[in-house]
């Protein structure tokens, strides 16, 4: 398949309504959009509530020319226990501001998660391309599941990215949950050893990396699913190490098991995503994670 793909110079600025313009990515979205020539209306959750559709239509009046929604229900534990909560925000609101993006020949852009893929992989395992079967195992997954088939079929000009394990440093200023590199510099300063998980492999990815290949695919008209994450893959026990590495702090990082670890929901043990078709797409790959980590690292103030 051949996609229209315009080049950062040559695209025409678009005005973009941007969901969840707080968060992580959102923050770096923000600035990225903005340092392209978007114009874009910034929607913390103050601004607009995914929920509740006549919240949605603030966007009406705006008339922006792409949505995109970086907002999600990402708890993955607590989500056990209020499943309709996370099915509301990851699949019955983006169904909603699908339509109405379908509505007002809008385009859309959802950010969606690995945690699709589930279930534990065959013997020989390989990155998961966008045509893998999902596999989801807790009611965040089935959430962030759903909410990709309703943007997909109720929206024909939508893009659906998953990626995985966001971390940015909009996490130093309170934005979301926090992310795992932070959570790791923090432990490491208080104690001298840490147990960590080293039986699921993934690509952690930093919101900067995933920011820059969002702004050059809403370029193109190559919508439908998309994977995105940085290159490579690590289990979190050598993301651990490599975060304590080129920290220099002197922390002793003990391989545990997921099961030894105790979390209410299930996670992927294997959810490595294959993104050649998003490299094909933007003409190169995002970069690879030890390099995403050493700048991350490097960027945050001392």
């Amino acid at each position: 398949m051949k996609w229209r793909v315009v080049l950062d110079e040559e695209s025409s600025p678009m005005r973009v309504a941007l969901i969840g313009s707080s968060g992580q990515l959102g923050c770096d979205l923000l600035a990225r959009l903005q340092q392209v020539g978007h114009e874009v209306i910034a929607l913390k959750h103050a601004d607009i509530e995914l929920t509740d559709e006549s919240s949605l239509r603030v966007l009406e009046p705006l008339c922006p020319e792409l949505v995109i929604n970086a907002a999600a229900y990402n708890l993955v534990d607590k989500a056990e226990d209020e499943p309709a909560a996370a099915l509301a925000v990851n699949a019955l609101g983006p169904r909603s501001l699908a339509r109405l993006c379908e509505f007002w020949s809008c385009r859309l852009l959802h950010v969606s998660t690995d945690y699709v893929f589930g279930v534990p992989p065959p013997a020989i395992v390989k990155p998961y391309s966008e045509t893998a079967v999902p596999s989801p195992t807790s009611a965040y997954s089935v959430s962030k599941l759903a909410g990709e088939h309703f943007v997909l079929a109720e929206c024909s000009r939508s893009f659906v990215v998953r990626t995985c394990g966001l971390y940015g440093l909009a996490a130093l200023r309170g934005a979301g949950k926090g992310n795992f590199v932070e959570t790791m510099l923090r432990l490491g300063r208080e104690r001298k050893q840490l147990r960590v998980v080293d039986d699921q492999r993934c690509t952690p990815t930093s919101t900067v990396d995933l920011a820059d290949a969002l702004v050059k695919l809403i370029a193109t008209d190559a919508f439908g699913l998309h994977h995105a994450t940085n290159s490579g893959s690590m289990t979190w026990c050598e993301f651990a190490r490599a975060i304590f590495r080129l920290a220099k702090l002197d922390v002793e990082v003990i391989p545990i098991t997921t099961v030894e670890f105790g979390a209410k929901a299930k996670r992927p043990a294997y959810s490595v995503l294959d993104c050649s078709k998003l490299a094909s797409v933007i003409g190169e790959p995002l970069p690879d994670w030890h390099d995403a980590l050493a700048r991350y690292l490097a960027s945050r103030p001392a």
